[in-house]
């Protein structure tokens, strides 16, 4: 590609997009939430997508070409060899880690997460009546792996079956957590016999890595993993993601095959395409999102130094840390009301979110620049 993926105005996106990232506040506020892009598609996914329209191709998918794509793009960009016969399509990555939960874990039971981390997991442990045990990050965003090992024993100590969610890369914070991270994790699961579940949607968008699939590491083999395209190439409306159990993982942790079904054929047929002809594009949106990144530091530092921020190491999602500014636990509420520009709200994140708002990258210079303007004027 020649011309930017991240462009446009706000008029050009709103007059564009029918969703909930730009239909869900007032035409007046500025939306750089939710984790979806402002973004050109990829056209090798556009083409496939099209031509399965136009041979009618819109049934029910078979999903066997779905995860060989799924299982070549990860040996090929992580050396990551995963066996097909471990892997299995489910509707989206959110769907997949709730049903993990469901078997791994008992009703009440304990499922242990480290904040500030995707706010999902927090509504969707409420849905399938899951008990959320939080072993924070350190302040410095890594895994904070002494109090994981107290907070493993803790739940354990009653009897209860467990869980760990892990976020690989972080989602807010950008941490890519390093092999030696991740094979420490995995010995203290082992040690208290806590099943990880690796949540690795964002793993395609890695600015300083390099990113490590949680199941290649010693010892990651007894755990699950979630993976899809959807969120590098903006396919989040296409419903597609693959479970991937590890070769060691205990016998209960098994998917029912119904589960198969909820997974959509044209977000596979798009997937494919992503996976397959579609790494172009993701460098040079990996490329764009970089200088939004390196952008955001240069007029957060002209223009409101207050704010604690570094450029994220993956994702195209900034963690600020708003503190400093007085505003409250719930920065991004004061910010869209004063300033009409919308953020996520950091507490959603958790305990370690209070005073922190979440800013999305993948948008234009010239959004990105307004939007900053208006958190200024709401100061």
């Amino acid at each position: 590609m020649t011309s930017r993926i991240l462009s446009g105005d706000a008029d050009f996106w709103r007059s564009r997009r029918t969703g909930v990232k730009w239909g869900l506040y007032a035409a007046d506020v500025l939306p750089l939430w939710v984790a979806e892009m402002d973004a050109a598609p990829c056209d090798p996914v556009v083409a496939a997508v099209a031509a399965a329209m136009r041979r009618g191709d819109t049934g029910y998918p078979l999903g066997r070409s779905f995860v060989e794509a799924a299982v070549s793009y990860a040996a090929r960009t992580w050396s990551w060899t995963v066996p097909a016969s471990r892997a299995m399509p489910v509707a989206d990555v959110m769907t997949g880690l709730s049903e993990v939960v469901r078997v791994v874990t008992d009703p009440g039971g304990p499922v242990v997460v480290s904040s500030p981390v995707y706010n999902a997991f927090f509504d969707h442990l409420d849905l399938v009546d899951r008990r959320v045990v939080d072993a924070p990050l350190t302040d410095a965003g890594r895994l904070d792996l002494d109090l994981l090992d107290r907070t493993f024993g803790e739940v354990r100590a009653r009897g209860e079956r467990a869980a760990y969610l892990l976020c690989n890369p972080q989602n807010p914070t950008g941490t890519v957590h390093t092999r030696d991270e991740l094979t420490a994790l995995a010995a203290l699961a082992e040690t208290h016999d806590v099943v990880v579940i690796s949540d690795e949607i964002h793993a395609p968008i890695v600015h300083d890595g390099p990113f490590v699939p949680y199941l290649s590491v010693p010892g990651g083999s007894r755990g699950v993993a979630l993976v899809s395209a959807s969120k590098a190439w903006n396919l989040a409306g296409l419903k597609a993601a693959v479970v991937v159990i590890g070769e060691d993982a205990r016998p209960d942790v098994a998917l029912h095959e119904v589960l198969t079904h909820g997974s959509g054929h044209l977000g596979q047929v798009a997937a494919i395409a992503a996976w397959g002809e579609g790494e172009a594009w993701l460098r040079q949106l990996t490329g764009e999102v970089a200088e939004n990144a390196a952008l955001l530091g240069r007029l957060l530092a002209q223009r409101i130094p207050a704010i604690g921020y570094a450029a994220p190491a993956s994702t195209y999602l900034a963690w600020l840390d708003c503190r400093a500014l007085g505003l409250g636990d719930d920065p991004a509420a004061v910010f869209r009301e004063r300033g009409r520009v919308a953020f996520s709200s950091g507490p959603s994140f958790g305990e370690r979110g209070r005073g922190f708002t979440r800013v999305n990258l993948a948008t234009s210079p010239e959004i990105l620049e307004e939007a900053v303007t208006r958190m200024e004027n709401a100061l």
